[in-house]
């Protein structure tokens, strides 16, 4: 794991302006694929929605052929994560059911520089507790983003986070961090969302993270399945996921991949 501390690249204007229209794509079509989410569609259905939208965008996906540390090149462009599945499930002919928890990664480039989002809905109706589950986790982005301003430290960020999801009785998934985001979608520095508060570099207008909580239901220990990709929960507890693309700004956060709409 890359140090908190470790560089962070300040944007110039015109790298901020093109992940403005990057976020914006990302938020666009993501707000397509959850209106097409409903009981009986198949997750490859939203994976091939998403790819007619960047064609017809004329934008490239981040995801598609991505493949670290001697991974199999991801095969989709979106991530589609059902119930116990945290992150980076890959979409397939399993169909969506009523009471499914559903999450949705998706991120995009143009004219070089990217945008990544996620988040998670309920497939219907859900219980109370599994509802919680997913407030809980969109409002610890929230209590995160608040922290992205100058002078904060990075480990404020995470620290947000744990606050939140402990309080509330859940966990945080410690495998999975955010990152910063530019010209490549993951650059430094790795974002954890756990930790003491007040340690790495602080904030400056410039920088831009993608945050992104993940918490369990159960506990936070993650088994990979045999795809290389798809991490579920150890337990089998569900889990959910938000995400955005935030720039700190010398005032408020920016949330580069949020339209009227978005969560």
């Amino acid at each position: 794991m890359m140090s908190l501390g470790e560089s962070i690249r300040i944007k110039t204007r015109r790298d901020i302006e093109a992940m403005r229209v990057a976020g914006v794509h990302v938020a666009e079509i993501l707000l397509e694929l959850r209106d097409l989410a409903r009981p009986g569609i198949a997750t490859i259905e939203l994976d091939e929605h998403a790819r007619r939208a960047i064609e017809k965008r004329g934008i490239q996906s981040s995801f598609l052929g991505y493949g670290p540390h001697g991974l199999p090149p991801y095969p989709a462009v979106l991530c589609v994560s059902v119930n116990e599945e945290i992150v980076h499930g890959i979409p397939g002919r399993r169909e969506l059911k009523e009471g499914d928890v559903l999450s949705l990664d998706f991120g995009i480039s143009w004219e070089g520089y990217h945008g990544d989002s996620a988040f998670t809905m309920p497939v219907g109706s859900i219980s109370a507790d599994v509802a919680k589950l997913i407030e809980t986790t969109r409002q610890s982005l929230d209590l995160a983003i608040e922290k992205v301003v100058p002078g904060h430290r990075l480990s404020d960020i995470g620290h947000a986070v744990q606050e939140k999801v402990e309080h509330d009785g859940f966990s945080v998934v410690r495998q999975f961090v955010g990152h910063g985001i530019g010209r490549m979608m993951h650059e430094p520095p790795q974002i954890p969302n756990y930790g003491p508060p007040g340690r790495g570099p602080r904030l400056k207008p410039g920088m831009v993270f993608a945050i992104e909580p993940m918490v369990t239901a159960g506990g936070p220990d993650v088994r990979m399945l045999d795809d290389e990709w798809t991490a579920v929960t150890a337990d089998g507890s569900l889990a959910a996921h938000f995400e955005h693309t935030i720039l700190v700004t010398e005032e408020q956060p920016l949330v580069l991949t949020r339209v009227p709409g978005s969560h």
